[in-house]
């Protein structure tokens, strides 16, 4: 069974990270490279990637003529999908286990924009109903 991960951040999450002590960023790395160290050691890792600043995004569709049409991220969204894992594990019991895993990151304590301690992020755990293999 495939589950998907899904890290989110909040609207001031990247300016919140990158004003984290050294210290903290690199127990952050440390720890997203164990992490999925060991899911492909397991074998349970498909593929697991983390995402630039949405800052740096764009919306896009085609206009009348087929051409890209972009625009820019939207003030309204208070989340962002920051990074996601796809794994392969037999049961969603397991998919939780590594959620829950995922959701320990940095392993330091990290706080959010008002000094106040954040335990553990939310990991949002979606199962994948198919793919372009199952066609």
């Amino acid at each position: 069974m495939k589950y998907m991960l899904i890290m989110n951040t909040p609207r001031d999450g990247y300016q919140q990270y990158m004003n984290w002590p050294k210290k903290v960023l690199e127990a952050n790395a440390a720890f997203m490279q164990a992490f999925s160290a060991r899911l492909k050691a397991s074998g349970e890792l498909v593929g697991a990637e983390g995402l630039c600043s949405p800052e740096q995004a764009l919306r896009v569709r085609a206009g009348k003529d087929g051409k890209p049409i972009t625009d820019g991220v939207f003030p309204e969204t208070k989340e962002f999908l920051a990074g996601y894992w796809i794994i392969d594990v037999p049961s969603q019991e397991r998919a939780l286990e590594v959620a829950a895993e995922a959701s320990t990151a940095p392993g330091a304590l990290v706080t959010d924009s008002a000094g106040k301690p954040i335990d553990h992020f939310w990991i949002e755990l979606r199962q994948v109903m198919g793919s372009h293999k199952d066609l």
